[in-house]
């Protein structure tokens, strides 16, 4: 049983199996009572009964196809109805290599939708109470593709939103106690790559992760109060480089006519 007191709700998705599992059990470790939403009904129950055994926590189970509107909406409107969230843990995705001339347009739209409007709407739905709350936390789980196009457009288009939309939300909330954390995982063994249709043992060993290791430092990292969290880059000041460097970047980007290479 966990000797932490009990910190409200943690509403997490994509949590049968893999980051989304680890999540939970490390968060009812914390104190969390939990809600958790996935596709896989059986896995859900049997995590849940696991979590409320080790923990000794109020879990609750929501299943849920994330790429359904009605299933969200279902979703959306018990978490926005739960006075006792105060963590929402956007995990659950879907990946693929899908090229954009081959790839399948249902599969592309399925992707879309939980990639991208389900964390949305989710988000969406929790905020109004967190900020009424004046506590709380959103993280959102997007990926290095999101600065890399290699492993496909369409999936590395879905995390490149998410890594946007979290540092526009990281703004909106700057002036209160509620914290947006976007974590930018490499290569992490889960069945998310089988899922995929991929083999990550394609990929070198040594730049896979255990989703564990992952969910301990993106945890860190929250604790930190870090906006966004890249659980596999040593040298933090590489981050900071980045962000600056675009930052910069952006500034030149204004003007009240064409730039003179344009010869205009």
């Amino acid at each position: 049983m966990s000797e932490q007191g009990n910190k409200g709700t943690a509403v997490v998705t994509g949590a049968s199996s893999g980051i989304g599992a680890v999540y939970a059990d490390r968060l009812a470790g914390q104190g969390y009572d939990l809600v958790l939403v996935a596709r896989r009904a059986g896995r859900l129950q049997e995590l849940a009964e696991k979590l409320r055994y080790a923990y000794n926590r109020k879990v609750s189970v929501i299943s849920a196809d994330l790429s359904d509107d009605s299933d969200v909406r279902r979703v959306e409107k018990a978490i926005a109805s739960d006075d006792s969230v105060t963590l929402l843990v956007n995990n659950a995705g879907l990946g693929g290599q899908q090229v954009v001339a081959t790839a399948d347009a249902d599969a592309a739209e399925r992707m879309i939708k939980v990639n991208v409007i389900a964390l949305t709407r989710l988000t969406r739905a929790v905020l109004p109470g967190l900020l009424a709350r004046n506590r709380g936390a959103i993280v959102n789980i997007a990926s290095v593709l999101a600065y890399e196009t290699s492993f496909g457009g369409i999936y590395s288009g879905t995390k490149a939103y998410v890594v946007n939309f979290t540092e526009a939300l990281q703004r909106e909330v700057a002036n209160t106690r509620v914290k947006v954390q976007v974590v930018l995982p490499g290569a992490t063994r889960t069945d998310f790559w089988e899922l995929a249709g991929s083999d990550i043992d394609n990929l070198p060993k040594e730049i896979i992760m255990t989703a564990d290791d992952m969910v301990d430092a993106a945890l860190v990292g929250l604790a930190r109060g870090e906006a966004v969290t890249v659980p596999a880059l040593a040298d933090a000041a590489k981050l900071d480089a980045f962000l600056g460097a675009r930052q910069a970047f952006y500034g030149s980007l204004h003007a009240d006519k064409p730039a003179a290479r344009f010869g205009i």
